[in-house]
């Protein structure tokens, strides 16, 4: 991961299909790796550090968060974003996606986890819950968050 230019805050491996990574960095990237190659195979280019990255279920889109607490859904075969999701008020510290693939689950340091509603057709209020409870603080840790292997539960790390 030479290729970023500074921190990498998160990488993630494609669940089915080609042998590919995804990782986010400070340097306002996200680059997308085929294992079977050298270097970075596309490049996602934001304005600001990335810390949350993940896979759709068909691994042809990445989702990317970061200090502008927005989640971004990037196509591709695009090479853009389609589409951004607003919800948080703070830093998106970790991102995890269903079992199922349906749902995509964010940790901010607004100290709230969201359910997005990630399937296609979906109204275009996406965030479907909100949970509440966990605690960021001064340190402002990377905290992640994940699913059930069965999707009836989500967890999340706290600095309580």
């Amino acid at each position: 991961m030479a290729e970023h230019s500074s921190f990498v805050n998160s990488c993630c491996p494609s669940r089915r299909g080609l042998p590919l990574i995804v990782s986010g960095s400070d340097d306002g990237t996200a680059k997308l790796w085929d294992m079977r190659q050298r270097g970075a195979v596309q490049t996602f280019p934001d304005k600001y550090q990335i810390t949350a990255v993940s896979f759709s279920d068909a691994a042809d889109k990445i989702f990317t968060g970061g200090v502008d607490s927005d989640v971004k859904v990037w196509d591709l075969r695009k090479g853009e974003a389609i589409m951004t999701l607003e919800g948080h008020q703070d830093t998106i510290t970790g991102m995890s996606l269903s079992p199922d693939g349906s749902y995509l689950l964010t940790n901010a340091m607004d100290c709230k986890l969201c359910v997005w509603d990630m399937r296609p057709y979906a109204p275009q209020n996406r965030c479907v819950e909100i949970f509440e409870g966990h605690q960021h603080n001064f340190e402002k840790n990377l905290l992640k968050c994940a699913w059930s292997p069965d999707g009836s539960k989500v967890t999340a790390g706290s600095a309580d």
